[in-house]
């Protein structure tokens, strides 16, 4: 792997850490009943969040974990989770907050994730899965640790999609000439718009559907057709 010819600023990636451990508790301190969570739960969810994501676009890229390198990630991902269960308790309908912020969060990620790797010189479609696998990866953690459906394998809000939509444009608009810095914002608006459009308008992508066997030829017939 090359050196690479775009730094994500410090600054940056702890905002991006900061917002996801809000986001992570305060999504965790709205669960009741059997999946109540004590305050130490929340705190792990709350960091999970925020520093899933940038393990996983490092490990991905084979690059040190830049989480891991500075002790202000983990202390950014744990204070940030102390103020969102504050939030969580102070705002009882917290869920229009709590979907502005994931979509902020899912752009950051997916934008550090892509311009990291077409810094680096890694390919574009490659550079978008890299991106997307960044942006959900935080998720993907949360729903195993706390027994939930992985929300990106069911239908729902448009998550990944956003994420891969808004990693795309930051390819499209390098490939045109613009710096990694400016298209990397355009990718991170384009990512929570779609993201906040799909949950207030209920948008998924359409629902697997069971495949039936048609006779196409004379030839199928002694194939039984398999009716609902």
């Amino acid at each position: 792997m090359t050196e690479p010819q775009f730094f994500i600023p410090l600054w940056a990636d702890l905002l991006g850490v900061g917002l996801g451990g809000i986001q992570g508790a305060m999504f965790a301190s709205g669960f009741q009943g059997q999946r109540r969570l004590d305050l130490l739960g929340v705190a792990i969810i709350g960091i999970l969040i925020g520093m899933g994501g940038g393990l996983i676009r490092d490990l991905l890229l084979g690059q040190p974990p830049a989480t891991l390198q500075n002790n202000w990630y983990l202390v950014t991902a744990g204070g940030a989770a102390i103020i969102g269960m504050l939030l969580a308790g102070l705002l009882n309908r917290a869920n229009a907050i709590i979907v502005g912020l994931d979509a902020v969060v899912i752009g950051m990620f997916g934008a550090f994730g892509t311009s990291k790797a077409l810094g680096l010189g890694v390919p574009p479609v490659p550079a978008v899965f890299i991106g997307v696998c960044a942006a959900v990866g935080g998720s993907i953690l949360r729903d195993v640790i706390m027994g939930l459906p992985v929300a990106i394998m069911h239908v729902g809000s448009l998550y990944a999609v956003a994420a891969a939509a808004g990693c795309a444009v930051i390819v499209i608009a390098n490939a045109l000439g613009v710096n990694l810095a400016l298209a990397g914002v355009i990718g991170i608006v384009v990512t929570a718009v779609i993201r906040v459009l799909a949950v207030a308008f209920d948008l998924s992508l359409p629902e697997q559907r069971r495949l039936y066997r048609r006779k196409v030829a004379a030839e199928t017939g002694t194939i039984p057709i398999v009716k609902p």
